[in-house]
């Protein structure tokens, strides 16, 4: 069954099967790869065995507790001699031998995870000393079939689970990210020639074939418009419009914003700031410590830290059904990034006990996770107040959407040359528009006003936070 991914998610979608119906797996191996509203989620078998049925294709929303993946014993040793000689009668069809291997498979107990030493669903979690990460395959009739051997027929081993000639092996691609790649080019890995270890189809080989150019009746980009991880499949209408389905991370995002617009009553303000010194304090701290690697975002998110010691008010959410306000004990600080699945919201839980160095390093981290695709649904949850650093598109300013639950967000645009009134002359200095959004159920203007201020105050003189550490 499909297992709970956390965080209160009851559904996902089916993105890449690591498995066909015939292989071999064990105690928890990788089969599938699913997204759901947080982040794609590798879902180990918790059953050692034969997998019979695949329960969606890529692109199908499954539901969590149903079916995912049915999985069987191998056969016992006698009945995969009567098998086989079934199989080897010239008076028994392909038909029948296919029919008689499936009711002896499907009638077969599959062993439970608790029995191979482990219980446990999710990836990285299983006890099994036997745990391996490839999958070996075997025949539609329960037999192996070693390289460079033929039976009847053979899935693929890339996934796709089409027959091939009785002359032809499976071609070997181990690697998810090549199966997509090939996938999303209307790449056919059997008709690749691979250069990997054991006759594996690696990466390069992919990308040659995409040098030669792309497969007859494909255009450039064709597979990879038709579905995306991140939308599943896209339709053209009758006039020509693409239809993209809301799924995953952009339904989400989608409800969430609905969600913020219609319950927040919020209320922005801004200002100018003079970001020389924190560009120079920067700086200074890059030639003391180079090995911290505290850039301009880690030092925003101190600031902010300590803005938010300040004013708790802003670090809070409200609660309709008790009507309170909940003023929150930790700060968990949120921070946009772009990811290959859009615009994600990573959080640094425990944000407010953290030096300078550790928040970068933490920022960094999920940063580079969020460019991976790889943050879990944990890592982007329990966030109390959001930093969006826009500046880093090229805008000066922006009117953010609050990150529902949270009260505020605190917007950066981009630092560039201006002229500025600095020791009574005109000069050129670095400036930027800071843009506080907040709700204004848990607090008046004055409290904002005063947040934002005491965070300009520290980007124009960054010695001010030695009072509040």
């Amino acid at each position: 069954m499909l297992p709970d991914l956390g965080e209160g998610l009851t559904e996902a979608e089916v993105i890449e099967w690591h498995v066909a119906p015939g292989d071999q797996v064990q105690v928890d191996q990788v089969v599938v790869t699913v997204e759901t509203a947080k982040a794609s989620v590798d879902v180990p078998c918790p059953y050692a065995g034969l997998v019979l049925t695949r329960h969606g294709a890529p692109g199908a929303i499954l539901e969590v507790g149903k079916p995912l993946l049915s999985v069987g014993a191998e056969q016992p040793a006698a009945q995969r001699s009567e098998t086989e000689q079934s199989a080897a009668d010239p008076q028994t069809g392909p038909a029948e031998t296919a029919d008689a291997d499936l009711s002896t498979s499907s009638g077969a107990t599959a062993v439970p995870a608790e029995r191979s030493g482990s219980g446990n669903v999710l990836v990285g979690y299983g006890t099994s000393d036997t745990r391996r990460s490839g999958r070996r395959r075997v025949s539609p009739v329960g037999r192996s079939t070693p390289a460079g051997t033929s039976t009847g027929s053979v899935t693929a081993a890339n996934g796709v689970g089409r027959p091939t000639t009785a002359s032809s092996v499976a071609p070997k691609v181990i690697s998810p990210v090549v199966r997509r790649l090939a996938r999303d080019n209307g790449i056919d890995c059997a008709a690749l020639t691979p250069t990997g270890p054991g006759d594996i189809i690696r990466r390069a080989d992919v990308e040659s074939a995409l040098q030669v150019g792309p497969p007859p009746g494909i255009q450039t980009g064709q597979a990879s418009r038709e579905r995306t991880p991140a939308q599943g499949p896209v339709r053209a209408d009758r006039n020509g419009a693409l239809r993209i389905p809301l799924r995953g991370v952009r339904r989400a995002i989608a409800e969430k914003m609905t969600i913020s617009r219609r319950e927040i009553p919020e209320a922005s303000v801004w200002v100018d700031v003079d970001a020389t010194g924190l560009l120079a304090a920067k700086d200074e701290i890059t030639s003391a410590a180079p090995a911290a690697g505290v850039g301009l975002l880690a030092l925003f998110a101190r600031i902010t830290v300590a803005g938010l010691t300040r004013f708790p008010e802003l670090n809070a959410r409200v609660d309709l059904d008790a009507q309170e306000i909940v003023q929150l004990h930790d700060i968990n600080l949120s921070f946009a990034a772009q990811s290959p699945r859009g615009l994600v919201v990573p959080v640094v839980h425990g944000a407010g006990q953290m030096t300078t160095a550790e928040l970068a390093g933490a920022l960094r981290e999920l940063t580079a996770l969020a460019r991976d695709g790889k943050l879990s649904p944990a890592q982007m949850t329990g966030g109390t107040f959001t930093l969006n650093n826009y500046g880093v598109f090229g805008t000066d300013g922006a009117t953010p959407i609050i990150n529902y639950p949270e009260a505020a967000m605190l917007g950066v645009g981009r630092i560039i040359d201006r002229p500025w009134a600095h020791d009574g002359q005109v000069a050129l200095r670095k400036v930027a528009q800071l843009g506080l959004t907040f709700d204004h159920r848990v607090c008046d203007g004055g409290t904002a006003g005063g947040f934002l201020r005491f965070v300009a105050d520290c980007v124009e003189k960054p010695a001010r936070l030695l009072a509040e550490l």
